[in-house]
């Protein structure tokens, strides 16, 4: 599994990558979040400046060419990429979570030397296609079917809502291989690459918010890809691998949700300490500090969560409670921190231009992907429940 045991980097070399991360993002993506916003896309010499740092590989271990963070420190750095334009983040996250994480924790040694060194010097964009129209959060309610044709499978089906999807080279595809049965629930996962024939991806679509964060629909009409093309060579890998990458996902999206509250929170304090009404500083109103101090708690809190979650998740003490709670609580406390960032700044904080009004639209996809608030509130209460009657 993934994320066991010592991380590929040092803390001091982590540090140093850290500090790096932070500069790039403060020094030279948010003074460019309007065009990103204005053009629904990144900016191509930021996008080279990211592969250069290693950031389409930081979570793929070193023996592929990756950087080799764990868990741990994934989330550190995912709090300092959600302190700008989430389509930043985006851009490299398939690689480096939910698609790279089920190469790196259930493929095959060929697989691992094919796949995972071009992604992790983004040479090759990977989407994770698990979502469809009638299943999204619940992978149980799976409908594109694979079927084995001698030493072939022939993929049909439609995924939606497929991050980067627009710009993929292979797409790890989720596909039922019969009923699920006592032994398992027959869901398998295939590597797919983007130019295999029958393979089309729909228009971009149009979203609330995070724009130049590509998503699609896909479809696959009996795509064919050979034998050697399914992950771990096992056809009841898939619903296992998509468990353990959507929690680990969950965790990260928690430490971005921290990250967008960060700056929501930052811009605020900012605004209260200069702008002014009846020539006082709103900041020296009371009702404004209460607004500001709720910010701050939920994001010291959030902090302390998903750092908690991610121990725990490299532990393998607990990967399935605690990843649902930090992605559940971060992410509604991003929502309520953007919230009041936008009635901080009054009017101003309704204006297009203006960072808070920005956020405000970008973490409400937060609560939605990689496993809605609601699901995420089942597997806590389910896992509590069955650890009780155990």
């Amino acid at each position: 599994m993934p994320d066991a045991g010592v991380p590929d980097v040092s803390d001091d070399d982590f540090q140093q990558i850290l500090a790096q991360t932070r500069h790039f993002v403060r020094s030279a993506v948010i003074p460019r979040e309007q065009e990103i916003l204005a053009d629904d896309r990144i900016p191509d010499d930021l996008r080279e400046h990211a592969k250069k740092m290693g950031l389409f590989g930081y979570a793929i271990p070193q023996q592929w060419g990756g950087l080799g963070l764990n868990l741990v420190q994934d989330v550190e750095l995912a709090m300092e990429l959600g302190y700008t334009s989430l389509a930043l983040r985006s851009m490299f996250g398939t690689n480096n979570g939910i698609a790279g994480q089920v190469l790196v924790g259930f493929g095959t040694d060929e697989q691992k030397a094919r796949w995972l060194e071009p992604m992790a010097s983004g040479d090759v964009v990977a989407s994770f296609a698990l979502t469809e129209p009638g299943a999204g959060s619940n992978p149980a309610g799976l409908r594109t079917k694979a079927v084995r044709d001698k030493n072939d499978w022939v993929i049909c089906g439609q995924k939606r809502f497929i991050t980067n999807a627009p710009v993929a080279d292979l797409f790890v595809v989720f596909a039922r291989t019969r009923p699920g049965d006592e032994q398992g629930p027959g869901i398998a996962v295939f590597l797919v690459p983007a130019d295999a024939a029958g393979v089309e991806v729909g228009a971009k679509d149009a979203k609330m918010g995070q724009e130049g964060a590509w998503t699609s629909d896909v479809s696959f009409t009996d795509v064919r890809v050979h034998a050697d093309a399914l992950i771990g060579g096992s056809e009841d890998i898939g619903y296992r691998a998509a468990l353990t990458a959507l929690a680990r996902g969950r965790v990260h999206i928690a430490a971005v949700a921290v990250g967008t509250a960060q700056r929501a929170l930052d811009e605020s304090v900012a605004y209260a300490a200069t702008a002014t009404q009846g020539g006082a500083t709103i900041g020296s109103f009371q009702l404004v500090q209460a607004m500001l101090a709720d910010q701050q708690t939920g994001v010291l809190a959030g902090r302390a969560l998903v750092r908690d979650a991610a121990r725990l998740w490299v532990s393998e003490q607990d990967r399935r409670v605690a990843p649902s709670a930090a992605k559940l609580f971060c992410t509604e406390m991003a929502g309520k921190v953007a919230d009041l960032a936008v009635q901080i700044h009054g009017g101003s904080g309704y204006m297009r231009g203006v960072p808070v009004e920005r956020i405000y639209r970008d973490v409400r996809l937060l609560r939605l992907y990689e496993g809605t608030s609601e699901i995420q509130r089942l597997i806590i209460g389910t896992n509590l429940v069955k650890a009780a009657q155990r």
